[in-house]
C-alpha cells in the first residue's frame, strides 16, 4: 500500500464563501476521498491548525507520499516543519506540490530558487496539453484537456529545469506555463501541478483526479535511507581486521 498524506493549509474553506461552496469539507477531504478509493493508497489528512502544522518525523517516516496545498499562509509554516519535510524528501519520500504551494517554504527550499511567476484571477480557461505522453503521470490521458475555470499562471516561472516537463498549460488569455514538473531531490521524487485554485472545482476533474493517482505512484519511494549523516570513514589500506570501514 502507498501511504499518502494530504496537507491542507484549509483557510480559504473556513474564511471565503465561494471556497466554502466548493469544497465545504476542505480541499483536502476532496483530494482524500478520490485518492482513497484506489486499493493500493491509504491516506490521511493534515492541516495546518493542527498541532506543529500537522507535521511530526514519525508522520514523515509513515508518509511515502504528501501532498502540499498552500495558499496565503505560507510564512506561518516554521521552519523547523521545513526541515522535517526538506528531511523526509531527502531520505526518500515522495512530495507533489500543488497549484500555490509553488511558494510554500518546503517548494522554494527544495528548489532554491523564488519560484515566482505572474498571475491573474479572470476565469480563463486551461488547456493542459500532455507533452511527455510516455511519462507513468501521463497515462490515461488524453494528448490535451480542458479546465473550464483556472487561476491563470505564465511564464516566467522561476524554478530550476525540470528533471521532466510533463504539462504544459495554455491559458484563454494568451499566456503559456509549465504545469507539471518532475524532480529528484536526494533519494525523493518531487511533482508540481499548477491548477487547483481553491475557488473552483479542478480538483472534481476526472483528468486531473487521474494526473494525482498517476503522480502518486510515481512519486512513492524508490529507497528509503534512515540518516543524511556523512561518516568519517577510515583508510583501507591501514584497517586492522575487525575494524569498522566507518568510525
Amino acid at each position: 500500500m502507498i501511504r499518502v498524506t494530504v496537507w491542507n493549509e484549509f483557510f480559504h474553506e473556513q474564511h471565503d464563501e465561494t471556497t466554502k461552496k466548493v469544497y465545504p469539507e476542505g480541499i483536502h477531504k476532496a483530494i482524500a476521498a478520490f485518492l482513497g478509493k484506489e486499493e493500493d493508497i491509504t491516506v490521511k489528512t493534515v492541516v495546518l491548525d493542527d498541532e506543529n502544522c500537522g507535521i511530526t518525523e514519525e508522520l514523515l517516516n509513515e508518509t511515502d507520499v504528501l501532498l502540499w496545498w498552500g495558499h496565503v499562509r505560507h510564512n506561518d509554516v516554521p521552519d523547523s516543519v521545513v526541515d522535517l519535510v526538506q528531511h523526509a524528501v531527502l531520505k526518500g519520500m515522495g512530495i507533489i506540490f500543488l497549484h500555490s504551494g509553488h511558494h510554500s517554504k518546503p517548494f522554494r527550499r527544495l528548489m532554491g530558487t523564488t519560484a515566482n511567476l505572474c498571475w491573474r484571477e479572470t476565469n480563463d480557461l486551461e488547456r493542459v496539453w500532455v507533452v511527455k505522453p510516455y511519462h507513468p503521470i501521463a497515462q490515461g490521458l488524453p494528448r490535451y484537456f480542458d479546465l473550464n475555470g483556472e487561476e491563470t499562471y505564465g511564464e516566467p516561472f522561476d524554478i530550476p529545469e525540470p528533471d521532466e516537463l510533463v504539462f504544459i498549460g495554455w491559458f484563454s488569455g494568451g499566456e503559456v506555463f509549465r504545469a507539471g514538473c518532475c524532480y529528484r531531490r536526494g533519494n525523493g521524487k518531487i511533482f508540481y501541478f499548477q491548477p487547483g485554485h481553491e475557488t473552483f472545482p479542478t480538483y472534481y476533474n476526472e483528468n486531473v483526479q487521474t494526473v494525482l493517482k498517476n503522480a502518486v505512484r510515481w512519486a512513492k519511494p524508490d529507497v528509503r535511507v534512515s540518516s543524511l549523516t556523512a561518516p568519517h570513514v577510515r583508510k583501507i589500506d591501514d584497517m586492522k581486521d575487525g575494524e569498522d570501514y566507518v568510525r
